[in-house]
């Protein structure tokens, strides 16, 4: 009987509980979408027809549907927000009771709830809501911009150059690690002029936009303006959070701002002399960071400020936030029981970390000079390493025949640790080097940077789908280009084996990357190719800590890197300590060998100058967070699942009828 009260209590969780006094009216002014006649057109066939006409080169039809599929997509939101809000102010819940049956009152008026959301939703939609039920890939891909990669092609096509830069424009906020995109928003409008082409971002939030220009007036020293801002961000901010709970998606999740940083340094009300609303901010700040030393400063600092008739205590931290941390509070609570009563554990994220932007793939926040580095052989001994938040193992099998294993964790002197040879065969190695030859681009990967580490050396790169597109193009074999895509699958699948993950390893960067000694500028050098750094936090030697924080791709989980060959000089892997100069293992290049490591502070690494030569490898990163999977490998994934489809039709057509009876 328990269980079966706390199941529908727990799916039903966002709906048991009050909106919040700060959520705004009803009639909020919020965008309205154009009505079209008929009944709403499911946003997922809209789109597959969208991009079906854009490989068939219908751009114009391209160009309809995928605009049609991003309106059906805001439309369907809308009216589920509306319908949620209409239907919970018709059905307010009936309140629990004492003795038997108390808790029936409750479920009918839930019951009556959902009744009513559920005829809403049907009339508005025009027809069942089971029609705009879409796949998890879909959903993905709306959440990445995807269809504006899309547009933004078409549109050029079309040779309409304002809208392409706006789809653009739109789609690269969602993913700056797109090199391309970048590269393609800079041709547009150099070509139109600077000053000819704005850049909008079509999916705007109306909060991202206040806390932005908040930003810039706080910088440009003008309080009462940025103070202004910031307050419209927080108040459209709750707005959007009551408007995803109607919707029963959980709390959101902003990757790339700090919308709750109740950070002094941005309601800095002290210029106009607002040390009360000041100390409300501070410690509104401070119930989601209790620990913050800055902050706990400035309080004593704000009180110290006060009039001598003010008593510091009767301020207390600001309504909005004391109320949203009560609710999730509450939440949490409710959530604890259910999953006692349902059998299950439930432990609590962190919801108050710091998510890491998207950058540059390739960009290394943090690094210093090894000149002196004590330079160790292999050691058996164990050095102290931070703290990783899952649980670690290694050893598992290596799925393919021919790969021989090197060395651990414990031979390598680290944590999270693999050294193998003969991942790739030596007719490989050179296949694999014909295809940098054919398509790498100088500073491709670096923001165009031909030297982004080190002057002294040119950095060439490449992508597993440019590649693809290469062979397309018969710049290089298909057949070639297609075995950068299978050794890259290759080494993730090893990955995910040997360190024995339970949950599924995704690509969140893959690169070919070669760095090539420049003539004449090796003499005395004592700068590295690479410099010291870790691939998912900032590396901080001086204190002996890697800040998981941006500019810090956070997200990344594991690294590998797989060599092409040994032709060169210098070019040494090495890990070292957090202090970024004791060197705990030094690890040579040559033909199939791969290191992988895990990608957090416990594996400082860098790489030694290239003194002569070229060095090539295939540089791989990897996520067990699904949304931050590369975009590019999942377009590669359609082309290499297109290549398939044609070479099956071959096959069938070369069967001999007699073969078949």
């Amino acid at each position: 009987m328990r269980e079966r009260i706390w199941a529908p209590l727990l799916l039903l969780l966002p709906l048991l509980l009050p909106p919040p006094l700060w959520a705004g009216p009803p009639d909020s002014p919020r965008r309205e979408l154009e009505l079209e006649p008929g009944p709403l057109q499911p946003f997922d066939l809209l789109y597959a027809s969208g991009a079906a006409a854009y490989y068939s080169g219908d751009y114009r039809q391209a160009v309809r549907d995928l605009e049609a599929a991003l309106r059906s997509h805001r439309r369907l939101r809308e009216i589920r927000t509306r319908c949620a809000r209409h239907c919970a102010a018709r059905h307010p819940l009936a309140p629990l009771g004492e003795g038997p049956g108390a808790e029936l009152p409750l479920f009918r008026s839930l019951l009556g709830r959902a009744r009513c959301y559920r005829s809403c939703e049907t009339q508005r939609l025009g027809g069942p809501a089971s029609r705009h039920r879409v796949s998890e890939d879909v959903r993905s891909d709306f959440q990445r911009r995807v269809p504006y990669n899309y547009l933004q092609r078409a549109y050029i096509k079309l040779n309409q150059l304002e809208k392409a830069v706006e789809a653009a424009h739109t789609f690269f906020v969602a993913n700056p690690e797109h090199m391309e995109m970048q590269q393609n928003i800079e041709n547009y409008r150099a070509t139109a002029g600077v000053e000819a082409l704005q850049l909008v971002d079509r999916e705007a939030k109306p909060h991202l936009e206040s806390y932005n220009a908040g930003v810039k007036h706080y910088e440009a020293d003008d309080f009462e303006l940025a103070i202004r801002h910031f307050e419209q961000a927080l108040r459209e901010y709750f707005v959007e959070d009551i408007e995803c709970r109607t919707l029963c998606e959980g709390p959101q999740r902003f990757e790339e701002y700090e919308y709750l940083g109740y950070k002094t340094g941005l309601y800095e009300a002290i210029a106009v002399g607002e040390y009360v609303k000041a100390l409300e901010c501070a410690k509104a700040y401070l119930l989601c960071h209790p620990d913050d030393e800055d902050v706990l400063d400035n309080v004593d600092y704000y009180e110290s400020l006060l009039d001598d008739s003010i008593d510091p205590a009767s301020i207390e931290a600001r309504e909005d936030l004391t109320m949203f941390v009560k609710r999730h509070k509450l939440e949490s609570e409710l959530i604890k029981s259910a999953a006692e009563g349902l059998g299950f554990s439930y432990t609590e994220p962190n919801y108050w970390i710091r998510y890491g932007g998207r950058q540059d793939e390739n960009r290394v926040p943090s690094g210093v000079n090894v000149e002196g580095a004590e330079v160790h052989g292999l050691s058996m001994g164990k050095k102290l390493s931070p703290k990783i938040d899952r649980d670690l193992r290694e050893g598992g099998p290596l799925l393919y025949e021919n790969i021989t294993f090197v060395y651990n964790s414990e031979q390598l002197n680290g944590t999270q640790r693999v050294l193998l040879d003969n991942v790739l065969s030596e007719e490989q190695c050179r296949e694999l080097h014909s295809v940098a030859t054919g398509i790498m681009l100088v500073g491709d990967g670096y923001r165009g940077k031909t030297s982004p580490h080190t002057p002294n050396e040119k950095f060439e790169g490449a992508t597993v789908l440019k590649a693809l597109k290469s062979g397309y193009e018969g710049r290089v074999p298909l057949k070639s280009a297609r075995l950068f895509y299978d050794i890259s699958e290759k080494a993730r699948r090893i990955v995910e084996s040997y360190f024995m993950l339970n949950s599924t390893l995704y690509f969140s960067y893959t690169h070919m990357v070669c760095r090539t000694a420049l003539s004449g500028q090796q003499d005395r050098r004592n700068d590295l190719s690479h410099p010291i750094h870790a691939d998912n936090c900032l590396l901080d030697p001086e204190a002996n800590e890697c800040w998981k924080e941006p500019p810090a791709y956070t997200f990344r989980d594991y690294s590998a890197l797989l060599y092409m060959n040994d032709d060169f000089e210098g070019g040494e892997f090495i890990f070292t300590e957090m202090d970024a100069k004791t060197v705990t293992a030094s690890i040579k290049p040559k033909c199939g060998r791969m290191i992988s490591f895990s990608s957090g502070g416990e594996n400082p690494h860098g790489v030694k100058a290239v003194t002569k030569g070229k060095r090539c490898a295939v540089a791989l990163w990897f996520t067990l967070d699904p949304l931050y999977r590369e975009l590019e490998r999942i377009q590669a994934d359609e082309v290499i699942a297109i290549l398939d489809q044609e070479q099956q039709g071959k096959h069938e057509l070369n069967i001999n009828p007699k073969d078949e009876l």
